[in-house]
């Protein structure tokens, strides 16, 4: 029997894939799971697997090459005597474009995890990441227990980590070594190309993504709220545990989570039932791409952790995030968003609602301000502008002013609870 392998939908905006290389040669034998080709998506570079043990007949769209999610990019021959057939099969395709040509009763190959309710299987077999089966194994977990919460049901890192009591995203206590992602990651970013004044460069996967949820996101109705926050304590506790691996990005996500869990209403979004309050509070933070776009990693549970892990946490996400190695879990599980300009010396913007969120704060630089102090003279304190961004459907004007009012306490008089 001859197998077509279908571009996988690796995430629900995705309508479109790149091929990044191909794992596996014509006429290669292939093991069921096996990871046969390796696709860029909306906003990283995803291991697909094969649900079938045969040889890999012929390659319909070469490395580089860009197809729509659903179109056939390769064939999968059973067995050896069947190569041929699928090359002729491959070439009397109507045309050029991948499509799915008439082949005797061909059963759909997934190189993507098939829909399921919890677990995603084929034939029996669950269907995980390649870094879930390597966790897996590390940490003794029984992947036919768990429930996927990668795209279509399929196992992915976090699951693991989740089933083994073992903080996201952190290495595991006993392991030497934090787990590392199914490709290496050594490779720097490429810089960007330069471009010729007049040239027109097509958006890459990532720009598409972006085009597409920003427009999404001009259906919502959403409105701004600035506030202004003295952060001189904070700049000192940031001096006292900068050198233990604490990032100022770790600090504000913590602060807004903490912030967050006692005004759920801002981590909420709108369905047509009604508000959906997520039951974790994950602080996505955008991070602009080196090659155009941009990604949100994703702080899972940034509330519950501690922020030295929050912190070693953000700085894995972003190096993955530079070489386009995140899990989608990683990128597109956020309830809450902060955007920060201040690094640039922006002091005030509006930020755009990521589709599916309710809120998303931006955050501009901290600087010396000349203010009125309480006795009356004048004094200089550090200060930043803060400005959210809610959908009105659901948030209304006293949420927002509410949560940036205690935002605003926990970070001018009480900065080093953070650290508890």
């Amino acid at each position: 029997m001859i197998h077509e392998v279908f571009m996988p939908a690796l995430s629900s905006t995705m309508t479109e894939g790149k091929i990044v290389s191909w794992e596996k040669s014509p006429g290669d034998k292939i093991e069921k799971g096996e990871t046969v080709v390796i696709v860029e998506s909306d906003k990283a570079d995803m291991d697909v697997e094969s649900f079938y043990e045969g040889y890999l007949a012929t390659i319909i769209v070469d490395a580089g090459g860009v197809a729509p999610v659903g179109d056939a990019i390769a064939l999968i021959a059973e067995t050896e005597a069947e190569i041929e057939t699928a090359k002729q099969q491959a070439k009397s395709a109507p045309s050029a474009a991948p499509a799915p040509a008439p082949a005797p009763a061909p059963a759909p190959v997934a190189a993507t995890p098939a829909p399921a309710p919890a677990a995603a299987r084929s034939n029996g077999r669950t269907v995980a990441s390649p870094r879930a089966r390597k966790l897996a194994k590390d940490l003794k977990v029984d992947l036919g227990a768990l429930v996927g919460s990668g795209p279509h049901g399929r196992i992915v890192a976090q699951d693991v980590e989740s089933a083994a009591g073992v903080a996201v995203s952190a290495p595991p206590a006993a392991a030497p070594a934090p787990i590392t992602t199914p490709k290496p990651l050594a490779a720097p970013p490429a810089p960007k190309p330069a471009v010729t004044p007049g040239q027109v460069v097509r958006f890459n996967t990532l720009q598409q993504a972006v085009v597409r949820n920003m427009v999404a996101s001009l259906t919502v109705p959403t409105f701004h709220v600035s506030y202004t926050i003295t952060t001189d304590g904070l700049d000192r506790l940031y001096k006292q545990i900068k050198s233990k691996g604490v990032t100022m990005t770790a600090l504000l996500a913590k602060a807004v989570a903490v912030v967050v869990a006692k005004h759920p209403i801002v981590n909420a979004s709108y369905t047509e039932e009604g508000i959906q309050y997520p039951s974790s509070i994950n602080v996505s933070v955008a991070v602009a791409m080196d090659d155009g776009g941009l990604i949100t990693p994703v702080l899972q549970n940034a509330d519950q952790l501690d922020i030295y892990s929050l912190s070693r946490t953000w700085k894995d996400l972003v190096a993955r995030s530079r070489t386009k190695q995140l899990q989608p879990a990683e990128y597109n599980s956020g309830t809450f968003t902060l955007s920060n300009l201040g690094m640039f010396g922006v002091e005030q913007f509006d930020a755009i609602l990521p589709p599916g969120q309710g809120s998303i704060l931006a955050i501009g630089a901290s600087k010396p301000q000349v203010v009125a102090m309480d006795n009356g003279l004048m004094g200089v304190r550090r200060q930043m502008k803060v400005n959210i961004t809610c959908d009105h459907r659901i948030i209304y004007g006293a949420d927002a002013a509410a949560f940036l009012k205690d935002l605003a306490d926990l970070i001018e008089n009480n900065p080093e609870s953070l650290t508890l």
